[in-house]
């Protein structure tokens, strides 16, 4: 019994850890002002039929902080990843020399700003929702584990061990959506 309860302790660390990494990737997407090539993972090319991630089709380089290079390992799609960038509506402005795209970062306006706090704090609150989702379901199955013979004071020592963890991922969210927010309110 106590192996089951212990693999339930793994199993919800590892669902809460999954939710703080992927509110930290999706958070690398949002462009903060300064130049950042993840602000491209999302967005996808037609790809010789296949819809396909920028970053999969192409070099991205920043040379300096407000500019970003696009090239495209094959010509053929230059005007295609031209056209994703601008329907993915990100408030770039490409410009297509031909060989390269280049992307002058425009400074975020104020109310752009407050709109990419807001959003940041949805999926902040996105990624509390997992780790809380991950607490209920491991006590469910603890509660189910002390039906089928697990000691009721051990069920609630690994209840308070789900709980511990719980708060350091929900603190841990926190600690990521304010460096976030510091980083896009900086002007």
């Amino acid at each position: 019994m106590f192996e089951k309860a212990t693999a339930v302790i793994d199993a919800v660390k590892e669902k809460m850890q999954s939710a703080v990494t992927y509110l930290d990737e999706d958070l690398k997407t949002y462009r903060a002002g300064k130049a950042n090539p993840a602000v491209f993972n999302n967005v996808v090319v037609s790809y010789y039929g296949t819809m396909t991630p920028i970053p999969q089709v192409a070099s991205i380089s920043t040379p300096d902080a407000k500019t970003m290079l696009i090239q495209p390992w094959d010509r053929n799609i230059l005007h295609a990843v031209e056209k994703a960038i601008m329907d993915a509506n990100l408030g770039f402005t490409p410009q297509n020399n031909g060989e390269v795209i280049r992307i002058n970062i425009p400074a975020l306006t104020e109310e752009r700003r407050k709109e990419l706090v807001k959003k940041a704090r949805t999926a902040g609150e996105n990624a509390k929702v997992g780790v809380r989702n991950a607490r209920r379901d491991a006590i469910e199955t603890l509660k189910k584990l002390q039906k089928e013979g697990l000691p009721e004071d051990s069920e609630k020592d690994f209840e308070t061990e789900v709980q511990k963890q719980t708060d350091a991922f929900i603190k841990k969210v926190d600690e990521i959506l304010a460096a976030k927010e510091k980083e896009i309110m900086t002007v």
